[in-house]
């Protein structure tokens, strides 16, 4: 672990990523430890258009999108860790392996997702990683995987 370890808030998050309102999933990014590990925070809203449709009368988060907001809090990690704000990195997925689902999302949950880096170095195009979904320390899901980060040119 590094000595100083780096967040990112919802600003910076947004120079980072591409992604906007309703498919920015992740509300902050603490703990960010260089491109090894970090801890990203989503505040479940019942606001939020999924909820609509998945299910009506019983709001569940999508697992779908449980994954999609650790994908985004590896990316935020290694692009605050790069320098990347403001630098247009997309990231695109490769592969999704182990998902597994363990609990359900309901709005008024916090959900922490903890990411650490498998294969990936910086200047490299693909990375892998392990990330975990909790809900007060409960496990909510789980998956390894693989993106391929669109650096743009120096």
């Amino acid at each position: 672990m590094t000595d100083t370890l780096l967040s990112a808030d919802i600003q910076l998050i947004q120079r980072i990523l591409p992604h906007r309102y309703p498919f920015l999933l992740v509300d902050k990014v603490v703990d960010i430890d260089g491109t090894q590990s970090a801890r990203g925070i989503k505040n479940v809203t019942m606001n939020e258009p999924h909820f609509q449709g998945h299910f009506p009368g019983m709001p569940i988060m999508p697992g779908v999108t449980i994954v999609e907001a650790m994908a985004q809090t590896a990316a935020v990690m290694v692009g605050t860790a790069l320098d990347m704000a403001d630098k247009e990195m997309k990231v695109y997925f490769m592969a999704i392996d182990g998902c597994k689902f363990r609990r359900k999302v309901i709005p008024g949950d916090v959900l922490e997702m903890h990411l650490t880096t498998l294969r990936g170095k910086p200047g490299g195009k693909v990375w892998k990683f392990a990330g975990k979904a909790t809900v007060n320390g409960e496990m909510a899901a789980e998956a390894e995987f693989s993106a391929m980060m669109e650096l743009p040119a120096a």
